[in-house]
């Protein structure tokens, strides 16, 4: 029975839904479509909670970004003008405090290298203090344009250092070095505060006549006419100030008399040389238009040199305005009279004012001599007399160049004997010139002067040993290779042909190198046919 009741097939069962009534099922349906409450118990926000949470932490991070940019922008640009602003003022304190500090060297003054060395601070060096912030600011940056440069090209165009006083239409493009118009530029902003604070009585009375002086010769290195006329009013406003007497007021009327040269106005150029004369030497001038010189030798160092530069001036206009005999007559007595002038019996015992005060008059004479030669020659002398006139000024140059770069007079293989010392376009000036503020300017530019005077002397000798018979050739060969050595520096490009050294025009330097082609050319062919 069991056994029949366990075959019989079986369904699975179901299990049914309770049974609601109609209106509970009607209210449950309704509520259906609610959302859902969110459960506070899982620890995590509603959705829209994290929707708005997440635009609110970007905004705040955004405002927050910008707040620190700022923030470090300003940091660093106050840490940036504060850096810049030290580096400024630090190089103008050193301006003030060692390149424009007075020389402790007694033997400066005595020897007055002093006079050209002043920037409105006088014997203390500096600055005047009465000029104030910006007007000190402003004569130093005259300095440091002048001296280090502007770090830009090296000339500008259309120069504003003029005030209409040249005569129309002369003009044209003013190319002038950068330096000297930023330097001319920040001297005539000094200047006007200068004069704005004269009324007060606060300047030292000596400052405005620095200012001056130092603004022309500023400008008269420009070279361009308007620059000229400019520092030809500098120069007449600082002679309206001096005393009419003195060695200041003779470099004055020198400074003058140069200009008035340069602009075409010999006549007044002649009454000021006559001044300069006059006042260096004591002697009044009977006719301003004929200056006449004494062999009386002026007391002060400083009036020795500015002589001796008049005299080379006076030499120049006579030689090239067709006044030959008295350009002779007036270089042989000015020849005369600096060798009557007392030099040190050796440079190694002297001290260094006094060599350079010695070196300096032993180039004016060397220029002297140059211009003797040339009027013996146009007088039709005998070409040697003018070639001996060029050997001692080639001579006088070199040893001047020497000594100012610390070399021998002599051949370096062989000391002790007549072989002069191989021309020494590069050698740097001695450490001694380097190290003085009121001797590094004049020493330097004596040294580019000397050498610029050997090569002339010995290009001219040259072209006199041209024409002589028996070896001319050879003979003018070595001379313009001398004149090279002293002109240009090593060779150093293809074909061997050297380059004009440092304050030797690219012209002069070409008509060396011409001069030296063409016989040696010579030479070469004269070998050939012997």
């Amino acid at each position: 029975m069991l056994r029949a009741l366990a075959r019989v097939p079986t369904r699975p069962l179901r299990v049914h839904a309770p049974i609601v009534p109609r209106n509970r099922r009607l209210k449950s349906e309704s509520t259906s479509n609610q959302p859902t409450p969110w459960r506070k118990d899982v620890g995590v926000d509603p959705p829209s909670v994290l929707i708005e949470d997440h635009f609110t932490r970007s905004t705040l991070f955004t405002l927050d970004f910008f707040r620190r940019f700022a923030k470090f922008s300003l940091i660093g640009v106050f840490a940036l003008g504060i850096t810049g602003w030290t580096v400024f003022e630090g190089v103008h304190m050193w301006v003030e405090n060692v390149e424009l500090a007075a020389d402790q060297d007694k033997e400066v003054y005595t020897w007055e290298w002093d006079h050209d060395a002043r920037w409105s601070g006088g014997l203390l060096g500096g600055t005047d203090p009465a000029l104030g912030f910006k007007g000190r600011h402003a004569v130093r940056s005259a300095w440091i344009a002048e001296n280090w440069g502007t770090g830009s090209g090296a000339s500008v165009i259309r120069s504003t250092a003029f005030s209409g006083r040249g005569p129309k239409g002369a003009g044209g493009l003013n190319i002038i070095e950068a330096r000297l118009e930023f330097a001319q530029n920040f001297m005539a902003v000094a200047i006007r505060i200068a004069e704005s604070k004269m009324a007060s009585g606060q300047l030292r009375p000596q400052t405005m006549a620095e200012l001056l002086a130092r603004h022309a010769s500023i400008l008269e290195r420009m070279g361009t006419r308007d620059a000229l006329f400019e520092a030809r009013v500098r120069y007449e406003r600082v002679w309206a100030g001096l005393p009419g007497k003195g060695a200041d007021a003779a470099r004055i009327a020198l400074k003058l008399g140069d200009l008035d040269h340069r602009l075409g106005d010999f006549e007044d150029a002649l009454a000021w040389w006559s001044r300069t004369i006059s006042l260096t030497q004591g002697t009044q001038q009977a006719d301003l238009s004929a200056p006449r010189v004494t062999q009386t030798v002026p007391s002060s160092p400083f009036a020795q040199r500015t002589l001796a530069s008049t005299l080379v001036s006076l030499s120049a206009y006579y030689s090239t305005s067709g006044h030959l005999k008295q350009a002779q007559q007036l270089q042989e007595s000015g020849l005369s009279l600096l060798r009557s002038i007392p030099s040190p019996s050796s440079v190694s015992t002297a001290s260094p004012p006094q060599v350079l005060h010695s070196l300096y008059l032993l180039h004016r004479s060397s220029l002297l001599s140059i211009h003797l030669a040339e009027v013996l020659y146009a007088l039709r002398a005998a070409p040697e007399q003018s070639i001996q006139w060029l050997a001692r000024a080639a001579e006088s140059s070199e040893r001047v160049a020497l000594a100012l770069a610390g070399l021998p007079f002599t051949h370096p293989d062989a000391p002790g004997s007549a072989i002069p010392h191989p021309p020494a376009s590069e050698a740097s000036l001695v450490p001694v010139f380097k190290k003085s503020n009121a001797m590094r300017r004049p020493a330097k530019s004596l040294l580019r002067d000397s050498r610029r005077t050997a090569a002339e002397a010995w290009n001219l000798m040259g072209i006199l040993r041209e024409g002589e018979k028996g070896g001319g050739p050879e003979r003018a060969l070595e001379c313009y290779e001398r004149a090279l050595g002293w002109a240009g520096v090593a060779a150093d490009r293809a074909g061997g042909i050297g380059e004009a050294g440092e304050g030797t025009p690219e012209a002069e330097w070409t008509a060396l190198w011409n001069n030296y082609v063409r016989v040696r050319e010579a030479a070469r062919k004269q070998a050939e046919k012997s």
